[in-house]
């Protein structure tokens, strides 16, 4: 394992994992740089860029969070540099972790265990690669083309568009949060007590509206720390 680690964390792997961590980063900062040109074009003040900009970071705690948790479980086995470069661009920890185990399973070894070497680890990284190939091919062939099948859909209507929007959106949550709701344990107890705060947080709200962009961040880290103690 140690002749592994070595390899994993060498100066060349960190030349590999880099260029692609910084189009991430340089993606980021001309995100950013677009977000100014369109707020002008729809009229929104720098006041309601800085409230929007404060409650996604507040959100992204608890996500972040246990993202970080699951990178430094990867690092301890594949190395830093191919957990920063995956973790940069996916962002999927589960899915990450899920993938480097299943090369190490199709080796026959446990992944990070006894017989975890360097094959074993290059199999881990090739399945962490090809498994995220799919999901950016379609992104990057069929994202632009989903405004016009939504408009084509709404028929123009905005309201039947909002109504739209907003149930695909509580579909695809549903979905994911569907295997806490069944499961026992931990999972479970996250989501009815994340889920407790949320509402108790936007009564809240209404009394104390300075926290309203801060409730849902709020209610994902009391779901996260009350499954931790249960």
């Amino acid at each position: 394992m140690e002749e592994v680690l070595k390899v994993a964390n060498s100066m060349g792997a960190w030349i590999t994992a880099a260029p692609i961590v910084i189009i991430a980063l340089v993606q980021v900062l001309l995100y950013y740089r677009q977000i100014y040109h369109a707020a002008d074009a729809v009229n929104l003040t720098r006041e309601q860029l800085s409230q929007a900009f404060r409650t996604g970071m507040v959100t992204s705690i608890g996500p972040v969070i246990a993202i970080f948790i699951i990178m430094v479980g990867l690092m301890s086995v594949i190395g830093a540099p191919m957990a920063w470069m995956r973790l940069s661009v996916i962002g999927a920890a589960p899915t990450e972790l899920t993938a480097a185990t299943l090369g190490a399973d199709a080796m026959g070894v446990k992944f990070g265990g006894e017989g975890y070497n360097l094959q074993a680890m290059a199999v881990s990284w090739w399945t962490m690669a090809v498994n995220g190939v799919g999901w950016l091919l379609l992104v990057g062939l069929f994202a632009h083309k989903l405004e016009d099948l939504r408009e084509k859909v709404g028929g123009g209507d905005t309201k039947w568009l909002g109504i739209l929007s907003t149930a695909a959106m509580i579909g695809v949550f549903g979905y994911l949060n569907s295997r806490n709701i069944v499961a026992m344990g931990g999972p479970l107890v996250a989501a009815v007590t994340g889920g407790i705060a949320m509402v108790i947080l936007l009564q809240i709200a209404k009394k104390i509206p300075q926290i309203k962009e801060y409730t849902l961040g709020i209610a994902m880290l009391i779901g996260m720390f009350t499954a931790m103690f249960f």
